[in-house]
């Protein structure tokens, strides 16, 4: 850990503004965005993650902790509910196609989200774990305030839920560009919808940078499957784990 004791009153000054950790997130974005564009939009290089482990490195080296970083952070957290609110302006323009696609579009979101619920929970279950950790599991592909709300209502870990999220979201906007070369999924609507379906938040800011209509699909996906979600997983997760704790039992 770094000493920074020889700073004195200034850096004890800064560690207690509340502005410290709203800074720290915007330079770490901005440096994560610089790598990103240098790695000319490579999947590997996502934002997200580079951000996370540069503040994570910043806040392991100075000492600070958690609780006093998000004191000045909680300003970008706030603004994540109308940032979701601003996904309704693709989707607007998008709507005569959306009506037209209504069909397999619910057909996906179904598939994926009873997917992405039943895979977490069985491979969780059949590995030994709890049933709370099964149900912290279960609404890991829905976006971060739902996924919590729904694991604390289920007894789950709201905090391990929402670090679970985030690596879903990150995992999945990093491989989707080598998942659908290799099936060779073209259309942009079926990547957006895709996208925002399995990896939430992080996939829609990915298929964002990729094309509005990609975007405009993703958020209509993320949405969607964040309502389903909260609706199948209190009644899905513990059929789940009764049925397969009498199984291996």
């Amino acid at each position: 850990m770094l000493d920074l004791s020889e700073f004195g009153p200034f850096w004890v000054y800064l560690s207690a503004s509340p502005l410290l950790g709203l800074t720290m997130t915007l330079c770490a974005y901005l440096v994560a965005q610089a790598i990103f564009v240098r790695w000319k939009g490579s999947p590997l290089a996502n934002p997200v993650a580079i951000s996370i482990v540069l503040i994570a490195t910043v806040l392991w080296l100075s000492g600070m902790s958690y609780e006093r970083y998000f004191a000045g952070a909680q300003f970008v957290h706030f603004l994540l509910g109308p940032a979701t609110v601003a996904l309704a302006v693709p989707l607007v323009r998008q709507l005569p196609r959306l009506r037209r696609s209504w069909l397999p579009l619910s057909l996906a979101l179904t598939a994926g989200c009873v997917t992405a619920i039943v895979s977490a929970v069985a491979v969780a279950v059949l590995l030994g774990a709890t049933p709370e950790l099964a149900y912290t599991l279960g609404p890991k592909s829905a976006t971060s305030p739902i996924a919590m709300a729904v694991s604390e209502r289920m007894g789950g870990i709201p905090a391990l839920t929402a670090a679970l999220v985030i690596g879903t979201g990150i995992f999945g906007a990093i491989v989707s560009k080598y998942v659908f070369e290799l099936l060779r999924i073209r259309a942009d609507a079926a990547r957006g919808f895709a996208l925002g379906l399995a990896a939430h938040g992080v996939g829609t800011a990915r298929a964002f940078q990729l094309s509005p209509e990609m975007g405009a699909f993703a958020g209509l996906a993320m949405g969607l499957n964040g309502a389903l979600t909260a609706l199948l997983v209190p009644w899905v997760a513990p059929w789940l784990v009764s049925l397969l704790a009498a199984w291996s039992a």
